[in-house]
């Protein structure tokens, strides 16, 4: 499987954002305690190979940076299902991860290249995705929608210094019986964390009371 992504930005700063580790927290994840700085220290450095501008990680997913009419394309190649046994129950999880992150690149890479970023995170189980759950209604109706995939929503947030909210949520499967949907809030500037963040848990506790098994959690 391949994801896409095109970026308004030449190769050398989009590659430069995958490999300095500074930049590579400003769109991989999310901030949790302890974790964030060795999470990319082991995908990213521990036991990936650069080739040029490919990028090779352990698991055999693969990072292609390209030059293309109006800036770059970056494409990652999963390894197949089965590559890493000890993954596979969340192969669908990190797929949709990595639709996520390759979008928090570009929206770091065009709208905030210099800018520190700070994350809230929420994750649970339910049958109904937080799009149709009411969500959006905390953020003002005329958001700016930055990317639309199968299974997410990226918004745009003036109100968070121009940052970004990403809504994903997976339908009940065999492997997540009760369904799992996630929320990333990147926020900018002086936007109040802890206002946003007790409003934001009140939300999802209320609509989201089950907590759901997913990687990085």
């Amino acid at each position: 499987m391949k994801i896409e992504v095109t970026i308004a930005a030449p190769v050398e700063t989009v590659w430069n954002a995958l490999r300095d580790r500074e930049k590579i927290r400003h769109w991989h994840g999310w901030e949790y305690e302890g974790g964030l700085d060795e999470e990319i220290e082991q995908i990213y450095f521990t036991r990936a190979v650069e080739d040029g501008t490919t990028l090779r990680l352990g698991n055999g997913d693969v990072f292609a940076v390209e030059a293309v009419e109006g800036g770059s394309r970056v494409t990652l190649t999963r390894a197949p299902l089965g590559a890493d046994p000890d993954w596979d129950a969340y192969y669908e999880d990190v797929t949709e991860g990595w639709i996520t992150f390759l979008h928090q690149l570009r929206f770091a890479v065009e709208r905030h290249p210099d800018d520190v970023r700070h994350t809230l995170f929420f994750a649970g189980a339910g049958p109904v995705s937080p799009i149709e759950d009411g969500a959006l209604e905390l953020i003002p109706a005329d958001s700016e929608i930055w990317y639309r995939s199968e299974h997410q929503l990226g918004v745009v947030v003036d109100a968070w210094g121009n940052g970004l909210l990403v809504l994903s949520h997976l339908p009940p499967s065999d492997q997540k019986p009760g369904g799992a949907s996630m929320a990333i809030l990147s926020i900018y500037g002086d936007t109040d964390r802890d206002e946003l963040e007790a409003r934001w848990r009140a939300w999802w506790t209320e609509h989201y009371p089950e907590q759901v098994d997913l990687p990085g959690t």
